[in-house]
């Protein structure tokens, strides 16, 4: 047993249950450097051929894929169905399971066994970007075959140091009539991002000078609030999180919720929600012109302006958006309205 893994034990000892993410951090290490030292269970390096990996997992049937961030994860129930790659990209696109992959800060992939078989991926700083575990209803001898296929007798290991987090974007001065002029202008939500680099503006930045009719600061509490009365009214919601290498979505309803322990749950049988709410620094009421007509979102973000998780009615592409999405929106921002002054 390596040094790393004893000081993993003892920790297990005196805080069980803690998730390895948790454990690496204190531990001063990095998740990757965890798994690939067989502290958290036996680790089969795999072969990094991402396209080809994620490719091959429709044969594993149904499975539940995990993305997640610092302050939520991602949950999801579903078969891999639909896959694509391109240049920086690898898109699944399945009823259940939808994500948008980036790969290129992937570095590192495990295979893990015991009670809960998983196929975990890292970035070159050890950082987990998605991860896939078996279940129930998984395709034993397809998932087999996938390890067989990928499997490594030896790859270079990750780092075991932790990388010092990126400082947040810094903000330039921005035109905010033009910013604000561009932004009325968005023909599709995928163009708000383009937007924000050819302003040089950072998320938060565009959100405090665009105006409120284009966002509206919230309290933090107002995502959980959404999610809450989502459920009340049984209208479906578009729940995206992501990390810089993975984003992940549900689109459906939420129904069974649960506070525990300072994080916010949906534990729903195929689609599990946290959300650390003492994460969230700030929630916006953010509406978006489309072809479509206006989509409004509920976007979460932490003291660094990172995106946490963001809320939108469901939709596809060529529909307008549910009046109910849009009517519960602006109940949320008439209760969940910050106070004026507020910093962002």
């Amino acid at each position: 047993m390596t040094e790393l893994a004893e000081r993993y034990r003892d920790l297990q000892r005196s805080t069980p249950h803690l998730r390895a993410r948790d454990a690496a951090l204190r531990l001063g290490t990095t998740e990757a450097a965890l798994v690939a030292s067989g502290a958290t269970g036996a680790a089969t390096p795999l072969r990094p051929d991402w396209a080809g990996l994620i490719g091959a997992l429709p044969r594993a049937g149904e499975v539940m894929a995990l993305t997640r961030n610092d302050h939520a994860v991602h949950e999801r129930h579903g078969t891999y169905t639909d896959v694509s790659s391109g240049p920086g990209h690898i898109m699944v696109l399945g009823p259940d399971i939808d994500l948008r992959l980036f790969p290129q800060r992937w570095a590192h992939a495990y295979a893990l066994g015991g009670d809960r078989p998983s196929i975990q991926v890292f970035d070159r700083d050890g950082l987990a970007m998605h991860k896939v575990f078996a279940t129930s209803a998984t395709d034993h001898a397809g998932w087999q075959g996938i390890m067989a296929d990928f499997a490594l007798a030896e790859a270079p290991l990750p780092p075991e140091a932790a990388t010092a987090p990126e400082p947040p974007e810094a903000e330039r001065e921005v035109d905010a009539a033009a910013l604000r002029q561009a932004w009325l202008g968005l023909r599709d939500t995928h163009d708000f991002f383009p937007m924000l680099r050819q302003h040089r503006a950072t998320r938060r930045q565009a959100f405090r000078l665009a105006g409120d009719d284009l966002a509206l600061r919230l309290d933090p509490g107002a995502g959980a609030a959404a999610l809450r009365l989502a459920a009340e009214r049984e209208v479906p919601v578009m729940v995206f999180v992501g990390n810089r290498g993975a984003i992940q979505i549900h689109t459906g309803t939420v129904s069974t919720l649960r506070d525990v322990h300072g994080w916010f749950n949906v534990l729903d049988p195929r689609f599990n929600l946290h959300l650390r709410e003492a994460g969230v620094a700030a929630a916006w009421r953010v509406v978006k012109p489309t072809e479509d007509g206006v989509v409004t979102s509920i976007e979460l973000l932490d003291a660094a302006g990172e995106v946490v998780a963001l809320l939108f009615g469901a939709r596809k592409p060529g529909k307008p958006e549910l009046e109910s999405w849009r009517g519960l929106v602006a109940d949320i921002a008439d209760h969940h309205a910050a106070a004026a002054g507020v910093a962002a």
